[in-house]
């Protein structure tokens, strides 16, 4: 509870995240953008399914042997490839899954350009550059829903440890009650 003057105001965490959402929200690009952005981001997001699952159900052997870095790593890649294609189709979440995957290309592209140059993997580096270019473009065009995002998760002032209490969020509606964001 926060004491307010002569109010009292009760913020849960539910109100927290709709907040949060309600400010990711306002943050969207223009509708044209915006319907540009999802055409591109469905059939990516199809796309990495198919790739992540393909890793974690025994796909890429090979390859990722080649890298020599073991098959930890394929079962980690199709994570992250997996969750940043579920990210990429949820809306709040989609600027930055774009950026985790291009983060993930990048990574992609240095390994076929480096250690993969003299297999068959190694001509793969200029589909993974322009995956990479890609999704860097997705998120630069969300960029405003990442920083959003990131304002809604960490707030200046906000108390840390156990001792979390009260709203860090401001609750929309509740412009005269004397809470501070």
């Amino acid at each position: 509870m926060k004491q307010t003057g002569k109010e009292t105001a009760v913020v849960t965490t539910t109100a927290r995240v709709t907040a949060a959402r309600l400010a990711i929200r306002a943050a969207r690009p223009r509708r044209l953008t915006s319907t540009l952005l999802w055409a591109v981001q469905i059939p990516l997001a199809a796309l990495f399914v198919n790739f992540g699952v393909a890793k974690l159900t025994g796909g890429q052997v090979q390859e990722f042997a080649d890298i020599g870095a073991g098959q930890w790593l394929r079962y980690f890649v199709g994570t992250a490839e997996l969750a940043g294609a579920i990210g990429l189709l949820t809306p709040w979440l989609a600027g930055l899954a774009a950026a985790g995957l291009a983060a993930n290309m990048a990574g992609a592209t240095i390994i076929n350009a480096t250690v993969l140059h003299n297999t068959a993997y190694g001509s793969f580096v200029w589909v993974t550059l322009v995956l990479c270019a890609v999704f860097a473009l997705l998120a630069y065009g969300r960029r405003q829903q990442i920083k959003a995002l990131a304002a809604a998760i960490r707030r200046p002032g906000r108390p840390t440890g156990p001792a979390l209490t009260g709203s860090h969020l401001p609750i929309p509606g509740d412009a005269g009650t004397g809470t501070t964001a």
